[in-house]
């Protein structure tokens, strides 16, 4: 699913307007975690992270680990600095106001798999 269409579905917020989303990889894989360790260890490249977490340091572990997007839960938004630097390391951020669970749920039903292929 491109992200477009998932942000569209999920009625979420694009919070790096400099990333088209419509241009973005498919997202066919996502992963959950507020511990950026096991996000490095576990998330599969290409894919989607779920998180509470909105400092510096999720941009950075989303780069080593190779994913396309992170989304937000609980309403939680980043500053300006990491919103910059997600845009200028090419990392879509997005945002809901539902919690990481029911993200996760609603991700699993559009068919995206939290295993690694």
């Amino acid at each position: 699913m491109n992200l477009a269409s998932l942000a569209d579905t999920l009625g979420l917020e694009n919070l790096t307007p400099g990333i088209d989303l419509h241009t973005a990889p498919e997202i066919t894989r996502g992963y959950a975690s507020d511990l950026l360790s096991d996000v490095l260890a576990h998330a599969p490249k290409g894919g989607v992270l779920v998180t509470v977490q909105v400092h510096l340091n999720v941009i950075a572990v989303s780069v080593h680990a190779e994913l396309t997007a992170v989304i937000f839960a609980l309403g939680r938004k980043p500053d300006d600095a990491t919103r910059e630097r997600a845009e200028a390391e090419g990392i879509c951020l997005l945002g809901s106001e539902d919690p990481a669970f029911e993200l996760v749920g609603k991700l699993y039903e559009l068919g995206i798999r939290g295993h690694k292929e």
